[in-house]
């Protein structure tokens, strides 16, 4: 498994990667891939996440459970797709709270690095699948990992704001130390919510806090134009 990181992550996790779970999940992922079994995300996008919200630049955390696991959706950032991949059900209805919180209108691309170059850290707390099963590598040991990652947030850095959309993102909600950092919680953005996610306005509520700390906003609405991010005003 190839480990494409970020070099302030890399010092954070450095501990973690020497662990003897770590080791068992990288087995264990090479073994499904000896096998020909189909992973997803490929491997030089499993750490996307950390390649671009560096350690000390993160502002704000959207935890994701599971990557996607159908043909060319998983690219290492919680809820996002590559561009030209039609957005899923839950990011479709996150663009839709979007427009609903601030008026943006839902973006073409589901490619949400506009937001991880900002500061929003995209993190799945399971970082593989395997094509086509969901939570087929939930019990890997990723959870032990990103739980650790979780914590060393909370114990090493103060403002951020952690949204945790539905039962299992909210479990985490422990490892989180709220005297330093801000909780925003609400239901999951899947259809099978039944629109519970709707008007939770997590959007703005994010940007007052983070203005209220000093921090430059996110500009939730970004346009791609040649390789580069651009403000869309």
């Amino acid at each position: 498994m190839e480990i494409s990181i970020e070099s302030s992550w890399k010092e954070q996790l450095r501990e973690e990667f020497s662990k003897e779970y770590f080791k068992e999940l990288t087995s264990l992922i090479k073994k499904d891939v000896a096998q020909g079994i189909r992973i997803y995300p490929k491997g030089n996008e499993i750490f996307n996440a950390f390649r671009l919200t560096p350690f000390d630049k993160v502002k704000v955390v959207i935890l994701g459970q599971d990557p996607y696991h159908g043909p060319g959706q998983a690219h290492g950032l919680s809820f996002s797709v590559p561009d030209g991949v039609p957005p899923p059900p839950s990011l479709v209805n996150i663009f839709k709270e979007l427009k609903n919180d601030l008026g943006i209108e839902p973006l073409e691309s589901g490619n949400l690095e506009r937001w991880a170059v900002q500061g929003v850290f995209l993190l799945n707390a399971i970082l593989t699948v395997r094509a086509g099963q969901a939570a087929s590598h939930s019990k890997y040991g990723w959870n032990l990992f990103t739980d650790a990652i979780i914590r060393k947030l909370s114990d090493n850095r103060s403002g951020i704001v952690f949204l945790l959309w539905g039962n299992f993102a909210k479990g985490k909600s422990d490892l989180i130390d709220k005297s330093k950092h801000y909780v925003l919680e609400a239901a999951h953005p899947s259809p099978l919510a039944r629109g519970a996610f709707f008007g939770c306005k997590h959007f703005s509520r994010t940007n007052q806090i983070l203005e209220s700390l000093g921090k430059t906003p996110i500009n939730w609405q970004y346009e791609l134009e040649s390789g580069s991010f651009t403000k869309n005003c």
